[in-house]
């Protein structure tokens, strides 16, 4: 088994590429180990590697975000970790949850804005989260209030130094373009 790994804006983050459909649906993201223990074998065998403080489940990829440990010291034991996991043949989640459907808990908006809030979402699921899952991240809706558009980042993403411009000057700018409603975008 070949694992490719690729260099995030997150200089935290790394991600690696197992040549295998990771999440046939949705994403999962974990930020301890007692969280990756009760979803996922891999997330958790993941976690046991001293320096990692977080996984990120995306289709055909996993991001592991670190410490302050150098990524040459850490490297071998994630993709040892990985490769070990795929060739057990168990499944990446212990329960297949439906990431998609918990993120939409808990989406906030004003009654009248739903066709904008429905063109945000086409928005970002065209445009934004194709571009920014080749980065090791996800970018979903949170709400909508007051001309803001409200976001969680995920996988490298979250934490990123430049998710802020990222956020600013691209997504930002891309909604108000098509939603002049849209006057600001906020993380979550």
């Amino acid at each position: 088994m070949f694992i490719q790994t690729e260099a995030t804006p997150n200089p935290a983050t790394l991600k690696f590429l197992p040549g295998k459909v990771v999440m046939e649906n949705g994403t999962a993201e974990f930020r301890d180990a007692e969280e990756a223990a009760a979803g996922s074998a891999l997330a958790s065998r993941l976690f046991m590697i001293p320096g990692v403080t977080g996984v990120y489940f995306g289709y055909d990829f996993i991001t592991v975000t670190k410490e302050d440990q150098e990524w040459q010291h850490l490297k071998p034991a994630i993709l040892g970790s990985i490769m070990e996991h795929f060739m057990s043949g168990q499944p990446v989640m212990a329960v297949q949850t439906r990431a998609e459907e918990s993120d939409q808990d808990g989406e906030f908006f004003e009654e009248g804005d739903e066709t904008i809030v429905a063109t945000i979402k086409e928005l970002l699921e065209t445009r934004v989260r194709p571009a920014v899952a080749q980065d090791g991240g996800d970018i979903t809706f949170k709400g909508f209030r007051d001309g803001t558009v409200f976001l969680n980042m995920k996988g490298a993403c979250s934490g990123c130094p430049s998710s802020t411009a990222t956020l600013k000057h691209g997504v930002q700018n891309l909604l108000h373009h098509f939603i002049p409603e849209v006057q600001a975008v906020e993380a979550v």
